[in-house]
């Protein structure tokens, strides 16, 4: 953690031959080619689809927990061996040698204390984006992966995009040049953020255990349609904000390809109201990040704001994206651009399926499988298993249980990229027009003591892992 090296970053990426990290096999003595049992935390919204894309890779779904009774019923119904819980606590406590692997898709405010509960349990993991909601949790979380060996995958599906692959290849194989900025942009938030809490307290409906949802977060009062089941993510308590829900993926390319590693300096440069307990509406948050692995130093803009909204958001200059623009037609609604010194190249698919290029002296962008600049770039990353599309994601996690090659977004890269996004979510509590002075390694501001305390959130009696 000391230093960020080239070797150490092409490793992480997944483009070396070989991998310093031994390979997992399947706990609990299990054959290698048997099926792994797999207990899943969260099986609505992302949930349902996580559980049903680990069956179809070969898994046997054993176990099922959900604070939601409606919600863990119906999904009984597809898997009726599988043992019902409401706590997840109690059923990886109570299954723990039936369980060989857990998936984590709940609410992002219990992504690590589930998530580490299982690893220091010796489980296989699977967690949603953001893989945690502070920067501690992800780091601890990397740290177990490497003790215990453990087959890690982050749920930014778009790692098994072959078109994601190729832009780090193209890129760390020159074509752009030396890389000196990036520019993201989405149309998040598309749930309620940006105002106060709601005074006063509903009912609890009786099928929800809302000690339960709370989970890690300090108490508060029940209201009908303002948490759950959708609308937590722009709650500071319970989620990360446009930067939590969409960064994962639209940063997930650049972050590899141009070897980011921890910035050194953070920013919200401007954002709409502020206010206590959720995001803003809008903002642009900077990222500073200093020369690497022979890679000049780097700033990073960070756009959100949801065009649909009563205001302008947050956006590129349009001068910036002219050439953008000009080849879509219109200001996307989303985008990645990264400008070199060299040419330009830019994804405008939150998954990173498909990228365009333009080098010096052409008048337009061009698809990047189609530009000449781009056909000499030898394949170097290996790509998820053909003919699966996202599902290669899950794949990828039960190979490497099996003893494969590393997942492409396990805990490894994956903790790291999402370390430096909730750095943003940091910078956003803070305020605009406050630069904060950051160290990666020791996980603290050089300037900033209120940055720092936001490291680690403060869990509620119970709840904090006991690492």
């Amino acid at each position: 953690m000391t230093a960020f090296t080239r070797r150490k970053f092409l490793h992480t990426s997944g483009l070396t031959a070989g991998s310093i990290l031994g390979f997992p096999a399947i706990v609990s003595g299990q054959n290698l080619n048997g099926r792994p049992r797999v207990a899943c935390i969260g099986v609505g919204g992302k949930g349902k689809s996580d559980t049903e894309n680990t069956a179809k890779v070969g898994c046997d779904i054993v176990g099922l927990c959900d604070v939601d009774g409606g919600t863990l019923e119906k999904m009984a119904g597809k898997f009726p061996k599988a043992k019902k819980y409401s706590d997840f606590r109690k059923m990886l406590e109570e299954m723990d040698g039936e369980i060989d692997a857990v998936t984590v898709s709940t609410p992002d405010h219990c992504h690590g204390v589930a998530g580490i509960k299982a690893m220091q349990m010796g489980k296989h993991v699977y967690v949603q984006k953001p893989l945690t909601q502070t920067v501690w949790e992800s780091r601890t979380m990397r740290n177990l992966a490497r003790d215990k060996n453990l087959a890690t995958q982050m749920g930014n599906q778009g790692s098994a995009e072959d078109g994601l692959r190729r832009s780090v290849e193209v890129i760390q194989g020159g074509v752009i040049g030396k890389p000196l900025e990036l520019h993201v942009w989405t149309n998040r938030p598309v749930w309620p953020q940006g105002l106060d809490r709601p005074e006063g307290s509903d009912p609890i409906p009786d099928n929800l255990d809302w000690e339960l949802w709370l989970g890690p977060a300090q108490f508060r009062p029940f209201k009908k349609g303002v948490y759950h089941t959708f609308k937590w993510r722009g709650w500071k308590d319970f989620g990360t904000g446009a930067l939590g829900d969409m960064a994962c993926h639209t940063v997930n390319m650049p972050f590899r390809a141009l070897k980011l590693g921890y910035p050194e300096r953070i920013e919200c440069e401007f954002s709409s109201r502020n206010y206590p307990e959720t995001y803003p509406l809008s903002s642009r948050v900077r990222f500073d990040f200093p020369a690497r692995a022979g890679l000049p130093p780097l700033k990073f803009w960070w756009y959100e704001g949801n065009p649909s909204n009563n205001f302008k958001p947050i956006r590129p200059y349009p001068d910036l994206i002219k050439h953008v623009i000009a080849s879509q037609g219109k200001f996307p609604k989303s985008g990645c651009l990264i400008i070199g010194d060299e040419g330009e190249l830019y994804s405008g698919d939150d998954y990173g399926r498909d990228f365009f290029l333009k080098q010096k002296g052409d008048k337009m962008y061009i698809r990047g499988n189609d530009h000449p600049a781009c056909k000499g770039i030898p394949q170097s990353i290996r790509r998820a298993p053909k003919g699966m599309g996202q599902l290669g994601h899950h794949q990828e996690w039960v190979d490497m249980m099996k003893g494969g090659a590393p997942a492409y977004s396990n805990f490894e890269i994956a903790a790291y990229l999402n370390e430096v996004i909730l750095l943003g979510c940091i910078a956003q509590n803070i305020g605009e027009g406050k630069p904060i002075g950051w160290d990666g390694p020791a996980m603290k501001s050089t300037d900033n003591e209120a940055a720092s305390k936001l490291v680690k959130r403060n869990y509620r009696d119970g709840w904090e892992p006991q690492v």
